[in-house]
Order: C-alpha cells, then structure tokens, then sequence
C-alpha cells in the first residue's frame, strides 16, 4: 500500500485593501451585488463576479425556488451568462461572496462541490487558469490560482476520451 497527499496552496489577504485596484473593484461589486441573489427560503445569498479576458464584467447571484432541487448557484448561474454573453471567452478572475441573515458573513467562502466541478470544466474549455477570489461581507480574501486547487481530483473531460 501507498500513501499520497494532496496540496493546496493558496493566498490569503487580511481584508480587499491588499488586492489589486481591478481585484478590489471585483469583490466590492461582489458583495454589494449579493444584496440583490433571491433567497426568500434560506437567507444566504451569494454573488459571483467575473472579470472576462476583454475586461468586461459578467455577475451572477443564487436563485432559489420553492422546489428546493430546482434551485441554481451564483457560480452556475454567473458560467451560463457568460456562456451566453461571451461565448469563447475566457474568464480571468472570479470574485465569490455572500451575506447571510442567520450567521456571521466575514468568513470567506467556497464553492459547493457541484460548482467546483462546473468551475474546472469551464477553465478547461479553456485551458486558461481562471483565478478565483473567496470572501465574505468583510474580512479575509482567499486568492486561488484555479478551481481545480478547490477540487484537486476533479473528473475531467479527458476520462470520457473527449
């Protein structure tokens, strides 16, 4: 038997101020975009802004439903606009947040596992690294280089032959 790691690394800045003046501008719209996701049902709204190759900015908010399954994340919501606005572009940086009404929001956050694996699957359309900045309403910024460090064994593309 054989024992194997998996690493991640990744940055971490006390709060936005540290970050490049177009990464600040990304997580300020971010959190003051969350404020408009619809969750009527769990009160955690989350907000995914990216920056596009072409310097345009896509966003996108979680949209929940009565019919719980049927409900959509920011981060899948945001890859279906860009999709649809800017298809064949790639995205270089995404900015990631939420508010919450029951718990404190300053603590950044990550992707569900299911936007993960949409995540690596839109940058490898790509094969472009597509960086990703995790936040709260406040405090730190977790800076990763690409989704996969998020989901380090994701299924690929390339396990269906394609």
């Amino acid at each position: 038997m054989e024992t194997r790691k998996i690493n991640t690394s990744f940055k971490v800045y006390a709060d936005a101020s540290a970050l490049t003046d177009a990464d600040i501008d990304l997580v300020v719209r971010a959190r003051e975009l969350s404020a408009t996701a619809y969750a009527p049902y769990s009160g955690f709204r989350v907000c995914a802004v990216a920056r596009m190759q072409d310097d345009k900015l896509v966003m996108g908010t979680n949209q929940e439903n009565a019919s719980y399954p049927i409900g959509i994340c920011a981060e899948r919501v945001l890859l279906a606009a860009v999709s649809s606005i800017s298809p064949g572009l790639p995205i270089e940086t995404m900015a990631i947040t939420y508010q919450s009404d029951a718990v404190d929001s300053s603590e950044p956050i990550a992707p569900c596992g299911m936007c993960r694996q949409a995540l690596v699957e839109f940058e490898s359309r790509f094969k472009q690294s597509m960086r990703l900045l995790l936040t709260g309403s406040s405090g730190e910024v977790f800076e990763f280089e690409s989704p996969a460090d998020l989901l380090p064994m994701a299924f690929k593309h390339y396990h269906l032959g394609k």
